[in-house]
């Protein structure tokens, strides 16, 4: 079998015609498998969702209940037959409940990595390698540049500016999912046992995590009480990059801006956004772990998406792997 023949790009997503299923369909389908909740990969309006228990509560949370006309859970190594094709769940060590879904028939095995990381994380479950013919991967960063540090260090930096400047808070531009929960799992790990405050478009997926049993601390609302603007100096308050540019970043005294992202690692996007502290923390993989991850899993043939395509591309081309770019519209870099 030809891997095209078992999954294939087409204008709704990534399609696999035996199975008659999608993999992140960028518009509404009959059948769905979401590998994460990320809005990009997770839609409302499919007929069918297949994902897992956590991505299904997270699509709820941001869609409302009735986002899909059916859900489907589907567990970390649970195996599935969907119309004569096998279909098994793993763990891309993302953002809590993200998945890899491995399609396999008459012998070929295809894995859509969605999106994912290598390095452990204290909010989701590490990634699983597994092995395949052909692997998808995302290149969100991928080019040699990035090589993302440890966390510990970057955290190390934020308490490090916390004890230099008491007196100013401390704003961390982090996305809603995933990542602002890995950071505040972070600053825990890293002894920080007061209060952290939060905006309010990040409460539900808080206090999904720790439904979840994920120790996130302490934690309140960012809100101001009337004329004491003194409140927050020398606090962390976490928020959504899009919360920085609005009148809500303002209320805050003289305040530090930090900014939690693989693309810190560019010092220009962080003097565009006028970010002081810069926190190169990353829920995708960096070019190292990138190329590993393709030598991990075996794959003779490896299909990149959403992300810098060409380089990893050639990367595998040099390795004798063969290699194309896979254009699916509607994926996008998010915030990281």
């Amino acid at each position: 079998m030809k891997p095209e023949a078992l999954l294939h790009p087409t204008e709704k997503g990534l399609y696999c015609p035996s199975g008659d299923f999608h993999i992140d369909p960028v518009r509404p389908v009959d059948r769905a498998l979401i590998t994460h909740g990320h809005a990009d990969h997770a839609r409302a309006g499919h007929a069918h969702v297949m994902a897992t228990r956590e991505t299904l509560d997270i699509m709820g949370i941001r869609y409302g209940e009735n986002f899909a006309g059916a859900t489907q859970e589907a567990g970390y190594g649970e195996v599935v037959t969907i119309n004569g094709v096998t279909v098994s769940w793993h763990p891309a060590g993302h953002v809590l409940g993200s998945a890899q879904v491995a399609v396999e028939s008459d012998g070929m095995r295809i894995v859509a990595s969605g999106d994912y990381k290598r390095r452990p994380d204290p909010t989701c479950t590490g990634f699983d390698v597994v092995p395949c013919d052909v692997f998808i991967t995302e290149a969100t960063f991928g080019l040699p540049v990035f090589t993302h540090p440890a966390d510990a260090g970057e955290i190390g930096r934020l308490m490090e500016s916390l004890k230099r400047f008491p007196e100013r808070a401390h704003l961390v531009g982090a996305y809603a999912l995933g990542k602002a929960q890995r950071v505040i799992a972070l600053i825990r790990q890293a002894g920080y046992t007061e209060t952290i405050f939060i905006h309010g478009a990040m409460e539900k997926l808080c206090t999904y995590y720790r439904d979840r049993g994920i120790d996130l601390g302490p934690l309140a609302p960012a809100t101001i009480e009337k004329g004491a603007r003194d409140q927050f100096a020398g606090k962390v308050i976490v928020g959504p990059p899009s919360a920085f540019a609005d009148r809500w970043a303002r209320r805050f005294p003289d305040p530090v801006a930090c900014f939690a992202s693989g693309w810190m690692r560019v010092r220009q996007r962080a003097r565009q956004r006028g970010v002081e502290l810069p926190l190169i923390i990353s829920d995708h993989s960096d070019w190292d772990e990138l190329t590993r991850t393709i030598r991990d899993t075996g794959a003779s043939e490896v299909w990149v998406t959403h992300g810098r395509e060409e380089a990893l591309v050639r990367w595998c081309e040099l390795h004798q792997i063969r290699a194309r770019p896979l254009t699916l519209v509607g994926y996008e870099d998010e915030a990281d």
